[in-house]
């Protein structure tokens, strides 16, 4: 299980390929927020589970999904 506390705002989320799939907006309980101006999301805040983060390190958050499977599985945070 991740530290949560590690997902800071403004990380880059890369996926398991090292494909960009967004930056940290912020986390909402089990949920990260991906700002939602961020040119790989468009203009709309998308969510992804903790549970697709592999590590952090200092300047990402690696999921263990692809980017493409991470952007065909994220939802879209309700208006």
């Amino acid at each position: 299980m991740v530290d949560i506390s590690l997902i800071k705002e403004h990380l880059e989320v890369v996926g398991s390929d090292g494909g960009h799939v967004g930056r940290v907006d912020h986390v909402l309980g089990d949920q990260i927020e991906l700002a939602k101006l961020d040119l790989a999301g468009g203009f709309k805040h998308h969510l992804i589970p903790v549970s697709w983060v592999d590590y952090v390190d200092d300047d990402k958050v690696r999921l263990n999904l692809t980017q493409d499977q991470a952007k065909a599985q994220w939802t879209e945070k309700p208006h």
